[in-house]
């Protein structure tokens, strides 16, 4: 089914609340399950990490963008702190929602919040399946320095 909705009719919020983990980590089992035939190990592996954000959160080091459309969470971004850069993780985007430029807009406030606090690299893992994401990430700056692994200088 084709979603009608415009950006503008995208709420998104900055705070966790109950259930995000949780249906964060659904969201990205049963879409890239869909997608991509990923199994239950990487269902596990996002609700650690997620669960590792929380545990670790510092307000100004760490942000999530949490996507809601008529109170349904719709896509989602983090950025973890890590020592060396900060770490961008778990962007996804109902595939409804592609195509309205949300993407685009939760890594321009990635980037705000990556240079308003100070950072000057960042880097993300990804794997070849994620074509569309990739010339995403390219758009903004990355580049790929290992096969899973891409980086963005902020000083470029």
């Amino acid at each position: 089914m084709r979603n009608t909705a415009l950006i503008n009719d995208i709420n998104i919020r900055t705070s966790l609340e109950p259930g995000d983990i949780g249906y964060i980590t659904y969201l990205h089992g049963s879409i890239n399950k869909r997608e991509y035939g990923y199994g239950i190990s990487f269902e596990a592996y996002v609700a650690e990490g997620l669960c590792e954000f929380y545990h670790y959160y510092q307000a100004g080091k760490g942000a999530v963008w949490i996507c809601e459309h008529k109170n349904q969470i719709v896509g989602f971004l983090l950025l973890m702190h890590r020592a060396e850069a900060a770490q961008l993780r778990y962007f996804i985007l109902e595939p409804e929602y592609r195509g309205i430029g949300l993407g685009t807009k939760l890594l321009e406030l990635y980037f705000q919040f990556l240079h308003a606090h100070g950072y000057t690299a960042s880097y993300l893992w990804t794997t070849h399946e994620q074509e569309t994401a990739a010339l995403l990430y390219r758009k903004f700056g990355f580049r790929l320095v290992d096969e899973n692994f891409l980086q963005h200088l902020a000083s470029r």
